[in-house]
């Protein structure tokens, strides 16, 4: 195996058996900035190591399902990357009593992946008997049989987490209502309130990006106790959303056409949010899809 990793690279392998809460764990992983790819089969591991350097640590999930699986392979390869001066390795193993993993099942109606011709209770006790192995020698076990999603995701973070913290995303938006709401949103507030840059011919064909449409939105005398009511609800509600483990929120503005008003606002406020230390990403939804046509605001 080629050794193209730079120092201390982390790589996390994340296996159990199904039901434990393998995916939940990976995903939460990915939102903590790993490279994430589940079910990877492992001849596949040794090619992903010799191709270019990732640029993010990696979390690589590997279960019994993969077609090559093998308890001796698996191991195998945790010893070979452990071996590897310049690879920072993690085993992480996620167990369930069976009782659990067969009330889990049962809420499913799902069929065991490794034993879909049998019972539930036989494909977890072969899957069980299959990864023991492995257990055996991860040194990192998280027992799910008594957590929620939420607590399984606070005991990935105490792990795994960068330890000098990190900021939960935050995604601005702009929109037109005569489109829709977009989708996903966590929060929306409305703009249709605030003078109109549609009805100054000069202000007609630009929009909200431009300085001097947001200077005229920016002069409404109800902008101003808006945009600071706005600001200090979000710095007030993003510690509380990041300790409950929320890792993205998405605020979106809207006006009537999606061009001034909302734009000129979500700028601001991704901006204000930015300068606080706030990771924000920035969309004008209408910007994006505009035509030639140029729609009243």
């Amino acid at each position: 195996m080629a050794e193209h990793l730079s120092a201390q690279r982390r790589i996390v392998l994340v296996t159990g058996p199904s039901g434990a809460g393998r995916s939940t764990a990976i995903h939460v992983l990915e939102d903590l900035g790993y490279e994430a790819i589940d079910n990877l089969p492992m001849g596949m591991l040794e090619r992903l190591m010799e191709g270019p350097e990732p640029a993010r640590p990696m979390a690589l999930g590997i279960d019994a399902r993969n077609r090559d699986f093998s308890t001796t392979g698996f191991v195998e390869l945790i010893a070979k990357l452990g071996r590897m001066a310049r690879v920072n390795l993690s085993t992480m193993y996620l167990d369930c009593s069976d009782e659990v993993l067969l009330r889990r099942f049962s809420e499913t109606r799902r069929r065991h992946p490794v034993a879909t011709d049998a019972s539930p209770q036989s494909g977890v006790r072969t899957e069980k008997e299959l990864l023991e192995p492995i257990r055996e020698i991860a040194d990192t076990l998280i027992d799910t049989t008594s957590m929620n999603v939420h607590q399984l995701r606070e005991e990935v973070d105490r792990w795994f987490a960068p330890k000098n913290g990190r900021h939960l995303a935050v995604s601005i938006e702009s929109f037109s209502y005569k489109r829709g709401l977009p989708l996903g949103l966590d929060m929306v507030f409305d703009c249709r309130f605030l003078a109109n840059p549609y009805w100054r011919p000069e202000l007609r064909n630009a929009d909200g990006r431009n300085p001097d449409v947001a200077t005229y939105v920016q002069a409404d005398m109800n902008y101003g106790p808006f945009f600071e009511r706005v600001i200090d609800l979000l710095l007030t509600l993003l510690p509380a959303f990041q300790a409950e483990g929320k890792t993205h929120l998405s605020v979106a503005f809207g006006c009537t056409g999606g061009q001034h008003r909302s734009v000129a606002t979500a700028e601001a406020v991704a901006k204000a949010l930015a300068e606080k230390g706030q990771q924000v990403a920035i969309r004008h939804r209408e910007m994006e899809r505009r035509s030639l046509n140029v729609r009243p605001d």
